[in-house]
């Protein structure tokens, strides 16, 4: 494994490179951290890696452990404010909204045009690392620890959890047919630490509607997600955020004034709060001005298979941009009515 200045040598050296990483880590705040650790025992080596072994990242960082925001906060802090564009880190308090008085229900009571909605979160334990700094032993703890406070779940939430490890080929095509199963795949993840002991403590824990789902120890602690077909956004998010509470009860999560929840990679802090529809918009996507009408709603389009992936049939993912720096509710909601919008320009055209 390179060293830390052997990665420093290879950032140094790429021209091309464009992350954020490449453009906020100055020799002289490489010089003021190379020699820190946190509480975790966490490294600047570990947040740099994947940046520097992927030059063509975009963000090229990544969190140690929850201490690395403190600790390497001369580095994290430009990158964030860069990813998030936003000037002050100043995270709102969690706010989840009324959720017996939303104000909205399906975006798409026809069923003509929205296709699916998801709704997910990101969690860490406050009392382990990420990736890098975790040991085996340390992973299958964390999975037992968060496998016994899921099935305290009750009702529709009440579920079943099915370890990565030892899993069986039927449960392995049933739940990569369903879209449920994550993988192994992703470079920058890799470089970063994000697999290692793999599948060890790593799991699927998804309930009898298989609306809702938790992914164990994927890139972050837990993944909380909520989904279903058609647009009912209420519906989905309603469900998720009464899971979330109830895990609230028996699990501490890692969270920061400035930050809001602690996740793995900083484009994820915050409210961690990602709301997307796959919603079919083949004439709007067409126009010269899509891209710039997404931005201006604060929208990120996508094809449905994920990041850097087309649009399969004029349906795409559509989903809030922005997730710090305003609350839970207010990402929700920012989402909701550019989706509404987006639904009224493609009628109109």
């Amino acid at each position: 494994m390179a060293s830390l200045d052997e990665l420093w040598a290879k950032l140094s050296g790429a021209a091309d490179c464009k992350s954020l990483l490449k453009k906020n880590l100055t020799q002289q705040i490489f010089d003021q951290l190379k020699g820190l650790k946190t509480k975790f025992g966490g490294t600047l080596a570990e947040c740099i890696r994947s940046g520097c072994e992927n030059t063509d990242s975009g963000v090229g960082c990544y969190a140690a452990d929850p201490d690395a925001y403190n600790t390497f906060s001369e580095l994290l802090d430009p990158i964030i404010r860069d990813y998030h564009k936003i000037t002050d880190l100043e995270h709102p308090a969690p706010t989840f909204g009324d959720l017996d008085n939303l104000g909205f229900g399906n975006l798409d009571p026809s069923g003509d045009m929205i296709v699916s909605t998801r709704v997910r979160v990101g969690r860490s334990h406050a009392s382990y690392g990420f990736p890098p700094v975790l040991t085996k032993e340390d992973r299958v703890a964390m999975e037992n620890v968060t496998v016994e406070a899921l099935q305290t779940l009750t009702g529709p939430l009440a579920g079943t959890y099915h370890p990565l490890t030892g899993m069986t080929k039927e449960t392995q095509k049933e739940l990569t047919d369903d879209h449920f199963l994550f993988n192994d795949s992703d470079r920058f993840l890799k470089a970063a630490g994000g697999y290692d002991d793999w599948p060890t403590g790593r799991g699927i824990f998804f309930n009898k509607d298989k609306n809702f789902l938790t992914w164990v120890n994927e890139e972050d602690h837990m993944r909380f997600i909520s989904m279903e077909m058609g647009g009912d956004l209420a519906a989905v998010y309603t469900r998720l955020i009464t899971a979330v509470k109830q895990m609230e009860t028996k699990l501490t999560f890692a969270h920061h004034e400035k930050y809001g929840y602690l996740t793995f990679c900083p484009s994820n802090l915050g409210t961690t709060l990602r709301a997307s529809v796959h919603i079919k918009i083949p004439k709007l996507a067409g126009t010269p001005d899509f891209k710039s009408v997404c931005d201006k709603l604060n929208l990120q389009a996508r094809g449905i298979h994920g990041e850097h992936t087309e649009s399969v049939g004029g349906v795409y993912d559509i989903s809030n941009k922005r997730r710090l720096g305003l609350t839970e509710i207010e990402a929700l909601q920012e989402m909701r009515h550019g989706v509404e919008e987006i639904i009224r320009l493609e009628k109109g055209l």
